[in-house]
């Protein structure tokens, strides 16, 4: 399982990734939707959590550009506010979105939900 981590805060995406890894889950990361982009043409992943809010590419613009690449990626948004699921705007699939601070369980737990709808 590979995971792309995008956000903005360099400390929380980093303390994220490493704690991944001692788990055995292989998580890279990226800064900024540009960074990401550029990461996502010479990867594949499994699963891209990324943050709502950050300057440049949005979270939920860098979705559609992500999709683009690798359709079958799925993703996870990280948000200060409440977790819920929102459908896209057709209907076809559910955006999951988890509040900050992560609950690292829950985290690995719904990437691996997603992981086996495929």
């Amino acid at each position: 399982m590979k995971i792309l981590l995008v956000d903005d805060e360099q400390k929380f995406i980093n303390m994220l990734a490493k704690r991944l890894a001692l788990r055995g889950i292989e998580a890279d990361t990226a800064y900024t939707g540009e960074e990401a982009l550029k990461q996502a043409k010479n990867a594949v992943y499994d699963v891209a959590v990324l943050d709502i809010k950050m300057p440049g590419i949005s979270g939920p613009q860098l979705k559609k550009k992500l999709f683009t690449l690798h359709p079958n990626l799925k993703f996870i948004f990280v948000t200060g506010h409440g977790a819920v699921e929102k459908s896209d705007e057709d209907g076809s699939e559910k955006d999951i979105y988890l509040s900050k601070p992560l609950d690292l369980d829950f985290l690995i737990e719904t990437v691996q939900e997603l992981i086996q709808t495929r």
